[in-house]
């Protein structure tokens, strides 16, 4: 699986909506603002996600977006699937785009694949937008010991592949 920008501000825009659930509609200006997400961009992803039957819409002054469901009932995996396609790091393990490989049967790699697929798909599945909507509340992440989360693109809290060879190791060689 490869998280396209798409899916990523897609998954951002959800968590801004499960973090205002029931407060009324929210403008895609404040999530963009909040998200730090290109207004322009976050239209489009807006609009699919409606398509999908994810979000409603209300025009006017007091219009917004709002979800079509409660935040408990939304898994994140929904979501990257929407955006960007199959879980599955390559097609012949792939559960909903699978194409058949001449070596599907003999391939020494296939049941790594699979396994990386389903340990990606449970946890994406078992995470619901109410789920990230409570630990992203800064009181939660106060409790946790955590600091204040920027939503800035990259930033992530694990070494980066192919970082120093510390960060791989811990420090130790």
């Amino acid at each position: 699986m490869r998280l396209s920008t798409k899916g990523e501000y897609a998954s951002r825009a959800m968590l801004e909506l499960s973090r205002r659930y029931q407060k009324g509609p929210v403008h895609s200006r404040q999530i963009s603002e909040a998200q730090e997400i290109p207004p322009r961009f976050l239209e489009q992803i807006l609009l699919l996600l409606k398509r999908a039957g994810y979000l409603k819409s209300r025009k006017g002054q007091k219009g917004g977006y709002v979800l079509a469901r409660p935040p408990e009932e939304i898994n994140v995996a929904e979501i990257i699937r929407v955006m960007d396609g199959p879980l599955a790091p390559i097609d012949c393990v792939s559960v909903m785009a699978h194409e058949t490989c001449p070596m599907e049967n003999t391939c020494g790699l296939r049941w790594l694949w699979k396994d990386v697929r389903d340990a990606v798909a449970e946890i994406l599945e078992k995470t619901t937008f109410a789920d990230l909507a409570a630990r992203h509340h800064p009181a939660v992440l106060h409790e946790a010991g955590l600091p204040p989360e920027s939503p800035r693109r990259g930033a992530s809290r694990l070494p980066k592949p192919g970082g120093s060879r510390s960060e791989r190791t811990g420090g130790r060689r």
